[in-house]
């Protein structure tokens, strides 16, 4: 029967031998065998420090003596090594010739069994188009991230701490689908009077970020076939969601005034069930969804019993003129699912989003929140509800509020500085990006390339087209950048565009 080597030391490791007892071939080989074969394999890595013999003897039940037999042929063909007053340990210059390739890294041989992928997978696989990310540089304009620097870590601290003493039900199971109560209580009051949302408590489902929303929402809503009208330009995680449930795409353009309805209104092959829309910070173009716009949508919805949603990604960013009240708030009909997070707001890896449903929607979202993962992580639920409560919340909002706007000022000054026109700024002056048309023959794959190489990340607009074609819009996130860094990357990208 299989014998476990378990270790005590916390730099070694818990390892299974199959030492058989009645085998011909004596213990002491076995174990040189087993351990042998994990060295060459890379299970046991150079450097990594093995039991003591007698801790080993005792872990199996064997002598002192087997133990050591079995260390000393590996010592005395180099496998092993041992340090002074340390212990024994995988050597660290293995010859080459003796390592084996990992048999989970050997290619698949053509002739292998092809797994059946469900229509799902299948999906997946066809369809998805991976996101433009700018790799890592010194001067990274990505979209999406918060200014780190400034994240109020402190009382975020200090309510963890607390909730981590004296709260027993952060660590059980949620007995509520919908998420932690007295958080879904402080979400509604908090959309209410900063968004103009129109709920209770009971309409709110705590979820795992937007992109968790939408997927629910797509599953619960959305049969492959089904046409999904979605903005165009538009967000990249939306459409990868709606393919990947085998919808259909419908694109809707978009101007300054936010997505056009001509394609809606107009004469359709299929009814259109759900119409996806950024309207108060359109993403990648940053225009706002007009009144009138926001009200033939609404209206249309009525009409055709459709459904929108609503992704509310960034809209606490406004720097000029009045804040604009959500889609949901001018809603009638019980037509706008809405979708919030807390990952532009507070950081990313936090995780907690929110849906705000129409009534007769909940039932079968609690149900399919219960089957998908049950809740969100309780802890945060906890901490987030006092850190709004005590009004952390609303206080960071401020703050960063001042500074973004700050930053895309700095923004839009270097580009009119160093590029005049060659650089167009669309959008409104809110959220946590721009999109910049750059008047260029360059192509979009060489000025990446070119920016990377002194330096700067930058990520193409041309991928949030449905429509191809498009090139020389690039988003330009500002949030985690300093004034500084955002100068001397318009810099650096205006050297390569005058050349």
């Amino acid at each position: 029967m299989p014998l476990f080597l378990q270790t005590t030391s916390p730099l070694s490791m818990q390892l299974v031998l199959p030492l058989e007892n009645d085998s011909p071939v004596p213990l002491h080989r076995q174990i040189y065998e087993q351990l042998r074969q994990r060295i060459l394999h890379g299970q046991l890595p150079p450097g990594q420090r093995l039991p003591s013999t007698r801790v080993l003897a005792h872990t199996l039940s064997i002598s002192r003596t087997t133990a050591s037999l079995g260390y000393e042929q590996l010592l005395s063909e180099g496998y092993l090594q041992t340090r002074s007053g340390s212990g024994t340990y995988v050597c660290d210059q293995i010859p080459e010739q003796l390592l084996q390739v990992d048999p989970l890294k050997v290619p698949v041989p053509s002739t292998a069994l092809v797994p059946r992928l469900s229509r799902y997978g299948k999906s997946l696989s066809e369809n998805w188009i991976p996101r433009d990310e700018a790799r890592p540089q010194a001067i990274n304009f990505r979209y999406g991230s918060p200014a780190f620097d400034a994240l109020p870590l402190e009382q975020w601290r200090r309510l963890l701490v607390r909730h981590c003493r004296c709260s027993p039900g952060v660590l059980d199971y949620s007995r509520d689908p919908l998420g932690y109560q007295p958080l879904r209580e402080s979400i509604a009051r908090y959309l209410n009077r900063s968004r103009a949302v129109r709920c209770q408590a009971d309409q709110v489902l705590i979820i795992g970020g937007s992109l968790q929303a939408l997927d629910l929402t797509t599953r619960i809503l959305i049969d492959p076939g089904d046409v999904v009208a979605v903005e165009d330009p538009g967000y990249l995680g939306a459409r990868n969601t709606f393919l990947s449930q085998g919808a259909d795409l419908l694109g809707l353009p978009v101007d300054k005034e936010g997505v056009m309805m001509e394609k809606l209104t107009g004469q359709l092959p299929r009814a259109i069930n759900l119409v996806y829309v950024t309207p108060s910070h359109q993403f990648p173009s940053g225009a706002v969804l007009s009144l009138p716009r926001r009200l033939a949508l609404l209206a249309w919805a009525k009409a055709n019993n459709a459904l929108i949603i609503e992704d509310d990604y960034d809209s606490e960013y406004r720097y000029s003129g009045r804040p604009i009240p959500s889609l949901q708030g001018l809603d009638q009909g019980n037509s706008v699912i809405y979708i919030g997070t807390f990952s532009k707001v507070l950081f990313p890896s936090l995780r907690i989003g929110y849906l705000v449903l129409p009534p007769d929607l909940l039932p079968v979202f609690a149900q399919a929140r219960w089957v998908v993962d049950r809740h969100s992580p309780m802890l945060e639920q906890y901490v987030l509800r006092d850190f709004i409560e005590e009004g952390h919340l609303e206080r960071h909002i401020r703050r960063m509020r001042s500074l973004y706007a700050e930053r895309r000022h700095v923004l839009v000054e270097a580009l009119h500085t160093h590029l005049g026109n060659r650089a167009i700024i669309l959008g409104e002056e809110a959220g946590m990006h721009v999109l910049v048309r750059f008047q260029t023959q360059i192509s979009d794959e060489v000025l990446i390339e070119q920016a990377a190489a002194v330096g700067v990340g930058l990520s193409s607009a041309a991928i949030n087209y449905l429509c191809t074609g498009v090139t020389g819009e690039f988003i330009f996130g500002y949030a985690d950048l300093t004034p500084e860094q955002i100068v001397e990357g318009v810099i650096r990208i205006a050297h390569i565009l005058h050349r």
